[in-house]
């Protein structure tokens, strides 16, 4: 996983303020309804936390009452206006709790998450909780793993929902799509998760939303068919901490991504 952001401001040796440079997360209209006004914005604080003796928080929030077909951009709609790192959605026996976790850039954006609590995402009420970082870490290894007789560890599928049989009985094309992908992930990252095949980065293609930002989701082109199918044994496998699904696509179905993300 990789994090992002600025927790403060310095000067510099003349005393000017030098502040971390941070690009606005837009959004688009969201399937869940319009987004929150322009007031709700949030702007990165001005002090230092280098006065301080201790670190400062680590900014996660905790998710409760999620509908059951949560998306992150969704996650990130309902917090529009602040910066999302990550979205950690919770699984019990396989199935999606309604729960999640959400890293901010800033540990102040979450008092602006905490106003968000009881506020509607869909039909469903959401409840925002003040998280810490040991509760984020442990949902974390709750995802990737479950100890179990052996002690191996146990792999678990992001969503309740299956859908192996229609895998199988698709024509592989020598493309894939993935989807899953953390929001940071770039093209060295989705070429180590296929590390043991030969792929360059004009073989990897993610897909931008309509702003422009990673929507999750990527398509990969294999050398042939056959590599193709062999690289469906990384079906949900872990990239970080994240589930990663692989669904066998076609060249028209990768144009046809590509184009919309342009």
């Amino acid at each position: 996983m990789f994090f992002r952001g600025n927790y403060g401001r310095f000067g510099d040796a003349d005393g000017r303020e030098m502040g971390p440079k941070r690009q606005r997360y837009d959004q688009g209209p969201s399937f869940y309804g319009p987004s929150p006004g322009s007031a709700f914005m949030y702007n990165p604080p001005t002090y230092c936390y280098m006065e301080q003796t201790s670190p400062p928080p680590f900014p996660v929030v905790r998710l409760r009452g999620l509908p059951f077909d949560c998306a992150e951009v969704d996650v990130a709609e309902f917090f529009h206006g602040l910066d999302i790192v990550d979205v950690l959605f919770v699984h019990r026996d396989g199935r999606f709790s309604g729960e999640a976790f959400c890293v901010l850039g800033y540990p102040l954006q979450v008092d602006f998450a905490l106003q968000k609590n009881r506020c509607s995402m869909g039909r469903r009420y959401v409840e925002v909780f003040r998280s810490r970082r040991q509760e984020y870490y442990k949902a974390i290894a709750n995802e990737v793993s479950e100890p179990r007789g052996g002690g191996s560890p146990q792999r678990r599928p992001p969503r309740a929902r299956s859908h192996d049989e229609g895998k199988e009985a698709m024509e592989h094309t020598g493309v894939l799509r993935l989807r899953g992908l953390p929001y940071s992930a770039n093209k060295d990252d989705i070429l180590e998760f296929f590390k043991d095949f030969d792929l360059g980065e004009d073989s990897v293609h993610i897909v931008l939303n309509p702003e422009g930002r990673p929507s999750g989701e990527a398509y990969v082109e294999f050398a042939d068919v056959e590599d193709s199918k062999a690289a469906m044994t990384r079906d949900r496998m872990t990239l970080g901490n994240r589930y990663i699904e692989l669904f066998i696509s076609s060249p028209e179905e990768l144009d046809e991504a590509i184009s919309r993300g342009r």
